[in-house]
């Protein structure tokens, strides 16, 4: 399964994303969004949509962020992945999968500003996914978890976010 992903991320042309993981944007819409027509929490314009490749491997995770708009993720191939995610206050978890007959969603909307984080069920393995955003993303709108931060609003969590978070 290494060498399987290691082929993907070379086909694929992925690099290293700062969330962990590796990634490659693949579609950026070219009609624009003006900011005026934007909800406030937007500071310049935005694509209507944007597209990335995104894998994890065996260990790796993807920790704890949130963006200004909804992301989609798309299970593409390999193992399931689990999505951790405070929204609203509120803990909850979602396999990202192709079985749905185990509880497995083949496609998720993560909220705008929902906390997120995904780890590689099989150890063993990875996960290729998709992830689509409208409107379209900007660095400007990601935003990486503060481990103190988020153990105040969610203190009952303070593993999970050690383990999603980095210091």
């Amino acid at each position: 399964m290494v060498n399987e992903a290691k082929n993907i991320i070379e086909k694929l042309q992925l690099i290293s994303h700062p969330e962990g993981g590796y990634f490659k944007e693949v579609y950026r819409s070219d009609e624009i969004i003006s900011q005026s027509s934007l909800p406030q929490r937007y500071k310049s314009d935005r694509n209507f949509s944007t597209s990335i490749y995104y894998l994890l491997e065996s260990n790796q995770v993807s920790l704890f962020h949130r963006l200004k708009s909804d992301e989609v993720w798309h299970h593409y191939r390999g193992s399931v992945v689990l999505l951790h995610c405070f929204e609203k206050n509120k803990y909850f978890q979602i396999k990202i999968g192709d079985q749905v007959e185990f509880d497995q969603l083949p496609q998720f909307v993560i909220h705008a500003g929902t906390w997120f984080a995904a780890e590689v069920v099989d150890k063993n393995s990875y996960s290729l996914i998709g992830c689509t955003v409208a409107p379209g993303f900007d660095f400007a709108d990601f935003e990486i978890a503060c481990k103190d931060e988020l153990n105040k609003i969610f203190p009952g969590y303070s593993e999970l976010i050690r383990r999603f978070t980095k210091d």
